[in-house]
């Protein structure tokens, strides 16, 4: 047994005697999780360095700037996780019930709709730029920052809902390793490009976008490259066992009707956790760049603490999935039931962690006394506010592993819009100030979270995954 091997082997027993996770399940979700974990954590991190070059190449201008352009990209990461999610659910299912055709189809489809979705965001961001970022009401200096970046990131959108899918294909047949190397891979070519172009050629904003989207290309050449089949050789990576073929047929409106069902409930909880970011930015802007800034920094942390949903909410997916596809509903919930216990666990001890060390963390991204002091309060708050994302993340997944995405759906808008838009707005018409911001981060991720883990207790998803096993599909030709 390997040093890893016995780490894993000590830490399942660990969490068996606590209570939190059998050991027998618990291995094969880390071996699933971990991998993606890296991934969130290296994708997150390419904006949160982004900000911090910004900062030290531009200044505050330059990064609320760069935070107004973000939220955009925030929009299309979110069609592409939701469409995603449709993905990831009909996959497992099928690639549990052995229906590995099926489930290359359910791919090729998601493909063709991811494309049809980024075509016109492209063109979007080519041609309205400008108007899109001056809706934030930013100054002079960071609405041309910020329109530079939609311009020139405009590309990647393409390339960015393709890795996604590709992402989430992997993840539905148990592979998580392959798509850590590519997309880790792009992650640290992301940072190194954009540090090149933001010092070397001194192209500040600009030379951030051109990083991203250099990287994200390159990130779909070589996830393209297993989802076709093709071997990597002796990269340790493997071909997707359902991959994506010349050969018809393309396109089964029965399936694609269900790729649809599914992944517009979950397109539309995604849009409604990434649009929230438009008021509360528009609000922050409200009080200055200084608090716009300091608001993004704050994101962006608990951004990273939230890596760790990319690996247990996908894994909650994926094993709940394969679990109803193989009719087995008491294991699939027992699984659901661990994995939100165990990103309970991870979540409270990251946010104590992050709270500890807050003001050094703010100081990678500012430097005057007064953006410092906004900056590490943000981070605290982000910091306790990712909690609520950890519940919501995993119990939301095992939802979507049974193909129950419209009530999570529905949870999200109410958390976002009847909670933490309406409390950062009092802000600008109380003495509660700032404050209010500080209160809507902790509400948009606090009751969507309380909402789905009643969802997931409630048990309705067991049944509701009954119309979407292979099983029940015989009518599907």
């Amino acid at each position: 047994m390997t040093r890893r091997q016995a780490a894993v082997e000590w830490l399942a027993r660990s969490l068996e005697r606590l209570g939190i996770i059998d050991a027998e399940r618990f291995r094969p979700t880390a071996n699933l999780a971990w991998p993606r974990i890296v991934t969130g954590f290296a994708i997150m991190s390419k904006q949160t360095a982004d900000l911090a070059m910004v900062g030290i190449a531009v200044g505050t201008a330059g990064t609320a700037g760069l935070a107004f352009a973000l939220a955009y990209w925030e929009i299309v990461t979110m069609l592409g996780l939701g469409l995603a999610g449709g993905t990831v659910s009909l996959v497992s299912q099928n690639y549990g019930g052995e229906e590995t055709e099926r489930a290359s189809l359910v791919v090729t489809q998601s493909i063709l709709l991811a494309t049809a979705i980024a075509v016109p965001i492209v063109g979007v961001f080519f041609l309205f730029a400008e108007p899109l970022i001056g809706l934030f009401g930013a100054g002079s200096a960071s609405l041309e920052h910020g329109t530079t970046y939609l311009v020139f990131v405009a590309p990647a959108v393409l390339f960015e809902l393709l890795n996604l899918i590709a992402s989430r294909t992997y993840t539905g047949v148990g592979d998580t390793f392959t798509e850590m190397v590519a997309r880790a891979g792009g992650a640290v070519l992301n940072i190194v490009l954009s540090a090149l172009f933001i010092f070397g050629f001194d192209l500040g904003v600009a030379g951030a976008a051109i990083g991203t989207t250099l990287s994200t290309g390159f990130v779909t050449l070589v996830l393209g490259w297993g989802m076709v089949g093709r071997s990597y050789g002796a990269l340790g990576m493997e071909p997707s066992p359902v991959p994506v073929t010349r050969t018809g047929p393309w396109i089964e409106p029965a399936l694609l009707r269900q790729v649809i069902e599914i992944s517009t409930p979950e397109i539309g909880r995604r849009l409604a956790q990434g649009i929230a970011v438009f008021p509360l930015l528009w609000i922050a802007a409200a009080f200055g760049p200084v608090i716009v800034t300091a608001l993004e920094v704050g994101r962006r942390v608990r951004s990273l603490i939230n890596s760790v949903n990319w690996g247990l909410s996908l894994a909650s997916s994926s094993l709940v999935g394969q679990q109803l596809g193989a009719d087995d509903e008491d294991e699939a919930g027992a699984y659901g039931a661990a994995i939100i216990r165990l990103s309970i666990v991870c979540y409270v001890g990251l946010a104590a962690l992050v709270i500890v060390f807050a003001e050094p963390i703010a100081s990678l991204f500012v430097s005057g006394a007064d953006e410092l002091a906004w900056a590490a309060t943000f981070v605290v708050v982000g910091a306790i506010s990712s909690i609520g994302f950890g519940i919501d993340g995993t119990a939301a997944g095992a939802l979507l592993g049974a193909g129950d995405t419209r009530l999570p759906f529905v949870a999200s808008l109410v958390g976002r819009y009847v909670f933490a838009v309406p409390a950062a707005a009092l802000g600008l018409i109380t003495p509660l100030g700032v404050g209010g911001l500080y209160l809507a981060l902790l509400l948009e991720t606090a009751v969507p979270g309380g909402i789905n883990y009643w969802l997931f207790r409630r048990g309705r998803w067991k049944a509701v995954s009954r119309r979407y096993r292979p099983s029940s599909d015989a009518d599907v030709d």
